[in-house]
Order: C-alpha cells, then structure tokens, then sequence
C-alpha cells in the first residue's frame, strides 16, 4: 500500500511541476545572493546568514563588518524583492488572463500598471506624504490608482458595451493607458533635472538600492492579495465557460469579479510602488505555466507565483552582472528576454492550433 501511494506520488506530474518550480525559485535565489559583482568566499556568506538567523557561524568563522553590510542590507533583501515582485506580477497576470479569458491580459494591457504608476510617479514629483500612512503613502496610492483606473475601464466599457465584451475591455484598457502616459510625459517635462532622472529611472524598473523597508512595504500587500486570488481559483476556472455558464455553476459572478479585481490591483499596485514598471512578466510567465499544466488555476496561480519569482531573480541577477559594475534596470532585461519568448510560444501555438 505504502509503495503504490509513493509510486503514485513519483509520477504525478503535477507533483514533478511543483518541485521543479521550488527548485527553480531556490536555485535563482541562491544563485542572487551568493553570485555578483564582488566576490567573497561562500563560507563566509553561509556564515553572515547563519550569525544573522540563528546566532552562530556554521563554520566558526568572524563575519566581516563590510562583508554582514553587502550580504544581509543589501543582496538579501534584493533578492527577496525580486521574488515578491516577480510572483506579484505574474499571479495578478494569471488572474486577468482568466478573468478575462484571453492569454494577451495582463497588468500593463488593461491600464492597472499604468494607474499605479501615475499614483507613485504623483507622490515622487509632489513629495506626498499622508500623515497616518507615512512610508506606506507612496504603495497605498500606488495600488489606488490602479483600481480607479480598472475602475475606469470597466466604466466606459459597460457603456461601450453592455456585455462588458473581453475585446472592448482590452481597448478601453489600452485607451485609458494611453491617456495617462501622456499625464505621465507631461508631469515629467515639468520636472527638473534630478526630479526628472529619478522618475525615468524608476520607470524602467529597478530593484537595487533597495532595503528591507521595502520588502517590508510590499508583504503585507502579497499576503492579502495572494490569499484573495487563490480562494477565487475556482471562480477562475469557471469564468473560463463565460460569466452566464458561471452564474449557472453557482458563481457570485459580480462579487467574484470584485475579489479578483481588488487581489490583482492590490498586488500590481504594490509591485509598482517598489520596483516601478516591469513588463512582461505578469504576460509571458502565467501564458508559459498555462501552456505546461493546463488551464486549471488551482495549480496555475501557485505555479505563477514560484516561476513569475524566480524569473525576476535570474533577470535581476542578469541586470546586475552582464555590464559590471553598472546595472541595467531590470524592466530593460525582462522585456529583452520576455518578448522573443513570448513571441515563441505565440507562433507555436498558432502552429499547434494549424
């Protein structure tokens, strides 16, 4: 009995899809913390990490004050940010995709990603600081900004089109993305030089000079909008059928729509706040993990979540070192990687489909 229920285990490929995707994200991890520009000796990081978490080097060795600062203030809380962000990005990708049933959905083509933006880009120019929030202003108004601007796709395209029609979505989504670039551009020419840089910079995507204040800000948000998203799989995969068929399967259509919309903006929108924009990711990964398993979101989303996190650390990773010691921004390096591959997987399904 004991062996038919391993054996049963050892070929499950689900199972085999999970442990990959954990190897995967581990592997990348490691690979983030223990691989840079500067060198040291992996004793003595294994030994920085071991002071730091359990309060004793695992090879008896003194940690180096210069060595504890780069691994613990700074390639740590890096890499952890790259898996947040990453993972952020490609479940909210993963749950537009099936609430809107077309793998070309994600953050950036229904206008969410651009509403963030112009929330966190208002509190940079601005210098926005809500009392009660303090360092929370900046994400709370980030993730705002991208619901308002769902919000408002959903607006004109119920007046659009009653049916709320998936392609009029998509439009309605790229016309209001269009609009607040050009908000964007204009709260730019104003700025002055150095407002100006920090801006662009920040919208090419970035995750370095980052600290564990911001792993801090991003957290909470994560666990809030994770939890969201996975309790309304099954919702997911009945939109898959359309909304009537949905309704008919005992779905609360619009209240499942509303929890799947506030899980997605608010990890988008936090996402943004501390990494600016990175695109592709919340495109290509769930399209990639969808091709792999199949179209069942219980195991779309956690496997969305472990591979949109390691890909972010491996482009992280690839943005720090290909240029040494400059760094390119990290949203440069995922559309680098993320636009032939997802060009890829579009002309082999059309040639699978022909």
């Amino acid at each position: 009995m004991e062996n038919s229920f391993i054996r049963k285990f050892l070929v499950n490929k689900t199972v085999w899809l999970y442990l990959v995707s954990g190897g995967f994200v581990l592997s990348t991890a490691l690979l983030g913390l223990f691989v840079s520009s500067v060198a040291f000796p992996l004793s003595a990081i294994l030994d920085v990490l071991s002071v730091k978490m359990f309060g004793t080097a695992i090879f008896g060795g003194e940690a180096v004050d210069n060595i504890e600062v780069i691994i613990w203030e700074i390639r740590l809380p890096r890499v952890l940010l790259a898996l947040f962000v990453g993972a952020s990005l490609s479940v909210a990708g993963a749950s537009f995709q099936g609430l809107l049933r077309n793998p070309l959905a994600d953050p950036y083509t229904i206008g969410v990603s651009s509403g963030a933006a112009l929330g966190a880009v208002a509190v940079l120019y601005f210098q926005i600081t809500i009392a009660f929030l303090g360092s929370y202003t900046l994400p709370v108004i980030a993730i705002l900004g991208g619901f308002i601007t769902m919000m408002g796709v959903f607006i004109i395209t119920r007046l659009a089109s009653r049916d709320l029609n998936i392609e009029t979505i998509i439009l309605a989504g790229i016309i209001i993305s269009a609009f607040i670039g050009a908000v964007i551009s204009l709260i730019i020419a104003l700025s002055d030089r150095e407002d100006m840089r920090q801006i662009l910079y920040w919208l090419m995507g970035n995750i370095g000079m980052r600290g564990w204040e911001h792993v801090q800000l991003i957290v909470p948000f994560f666990i809030v909008g994770v939890l969201l998203l996975l309790s309304r799989a099954s919702d997911l995969n009945a939109f898959a059928l359309g909304e009537e068929s949905a309704g008919h399967l005992g779905v609360n259509v619009q209240g499942g729509k509303v929890m799947i919309l506030v899980g997605a903006s608010l990890l988008t929108g936090a996402s943004v706040a501390v990494s600016g924009s990175i695109g592709f990711v919340g495109l290509v990964i769930p399209h990639f993990v969808r091709l792999i398993t199949g179209p069942d979101h219980k195991h779309v989303l956690p496997l969305s979540i472990l591979t949109g996190g390691g890909f972010l650390v491996l482009a992280d990773l690839i943005s720090r070192t290909l240029i040494a010691p400059k760094e390119l921004p990290i949203g440069v390096i995922t559309a680098l990687i993320g636009a032939p591959i997802f060009a890829l997987l579009l002309i082999r399904e059309r040639m699978r489909r022909g």
